[in-house]
C-alpha cells in the first residue's frame, strides 16, 4: 500500500485532532509503514490493506507483554479504515547502546514465565497462520504447531523433496526423543529476534520491535540471533550471566535454526536451500 493511497479522507479517520504530515518509512516489508505527525507529536503507523482491525491483535498483545519487561514502542490505537487494518505506535528516535544491556534485557524477557506454551492470539504471516493455541507440552507445540505446518507449506510451494523429507523425519524424531526426557519452562519470547528487530533509543536503552510473541523454549529465540548476525559476544555473555543456559545449548540450536531457515526457504526460494540441507544432513 503506497503513500498516495492514504488520502485525506483515510487519514482523517485516524484518532487524531489534526494531522500535519504523513510520510512512508522503512519497515514496510509485511505492513505498509508511515511516520505520522499529528497533535504536536510523532507516531509510527502500520497499515495492512484488506484486513480487519483484529489483524494487529497479536502484535499489540505481544508489545504489551514484552513492554512490561523491556522497552517497546507502546501501542496507542488500533482499528480499521476503509477496509484496512491499522496500528498506531509511539515513535522512538534511535540512538546507540550496549550489546550487554541488550543481552540482559532479553534475559529479563525470557525470565517471564507462563504455565503453558502458546499465546493469546494466532499470528498471520505471509506464509501461514501460526497456531498459538495453549499446549502443556513443548515437544507437541513445536512439532505440531510450528514444524509440521511449516513443512506442509514448503511442500505446497514446491520447496521440498524426498531427501529433505527423509532427513526431516529423522530430525523430528531426535527432537521428540530429547524433549520427551527434558523439561522446558515456558518463557516469553520475542519470536523474531534478528538484528532488524531491536534498536536503542536516544538514551541508549534497548528496544524490541515487531514481535511475534509466544511462550516457548527460550533457546528458540536465541537460535534466531545466531543466523543473520548483529549480536556480539557481549550480548551472549551478559545473557548467560543474567539467566544461564543449560549445557549443550549449541547442540540444540540447529533444531530451532531450521525453523527460521526453512521459513526463508519458503518465502525466498533455494537461496536458503543449502543452509536448510546443512542442518538436515546431520540426521
Amino acid at each position: 500500500m503506497s503513500a498516495y493511497q492514504l488520502n485525506q479522507k483515510w487519514l482523517s479517520q485516524l484518532p487524531f485532532r489534526q494531522i500535519q504530515d504523513c510520510q512512508p518509512v522503512a519497515g514496510g516489508d509485511i505492513n505498509a509503514a508511515y511516520q505520522i505527525k499529528a497533535d504536536q507529536r510523532t507516531y509510527f503507523l502500520k497499515v495492512q490493506p484488506h484486513y480487519p482491525a483484529s489483524y494487529f491483535n497479536h502484535e499489540k498483545r505481544g508489545l504489551e507483554a514484552i513492554g512490561a519487561l523491556v522497552k517497546t514502542p507502546a501501542p496507542l490505537a488500533q482499528g480499521q479504515i476503509q477496509g484496512d487494518a491499522y496500528l498506531v505506535l509511539e515513535w522512538l528516535e534511535s540512538g546507540s547502546g550496549s550489546q550487554a544491556d541488550l543481552g540482559r534485557a532479553v534475559a529479563r524477557m525470557h525470565a517471564q514465565h507462563a504455565k503453558q506454551f502458546g499465546f493469546y492470539e494466532n499470528h498471520t504471516t505471509r506464509a501461514l497462520v501460526k497456531n498459538n493455541a495453549w499446549n502443556d507440552s513443548w515437544r507437541d507445540f513445536y512439532l505440531k504447531q510450528r514444524l509440521d505446518p511449516e513443512i506442509t507449506v514448503a511442500k505446497e510451494n514446491g520447496r521440498w523433496n524426498d531427501w529433505r523429507e527423509t532427513h526431516y523425519q529423522r530430525m523430528r524424531q531426535a527432537f521428540s526423543d530429547y524433549y520427551d526426557q527434558h523439561q522446558v519452562i515456558p518463557s516469553l519470547l520475542h519470536g523474531d529476534l534478528w538484528a532488524g528487530n531491536y534498536m536503542f533509543d536516544e538514551t541508549g536503552q534497548p528496544v524490541l520491535i515487531d514481535p511475534d510473541a509466544v511462550y516457548g523454549d527460550r533457546e528458540f529465540d536465541l537460535a534466531m540471533t545466531t543466523i543473520f548476525g548483529g549480536f556480539e559476544p557481549a550480548f551472549y555473555q551478559a545473557y548467560q550471566q543474567e539467566y544461564p543456559l543449560a549445557k549443550g545449548v549449541n547442540e540444540r540450536l540447529p533444531w530451532y535454526q531450521f525453523y527460521y531457515l526453512c521459513m526463508h526457504l519458503i518465502l525466498f526460494g533455494e537461496t536458503y536451500g543449502p543452509a536448510v540441507d546443512g542442518i538436515l544432513e546431520r540426521y
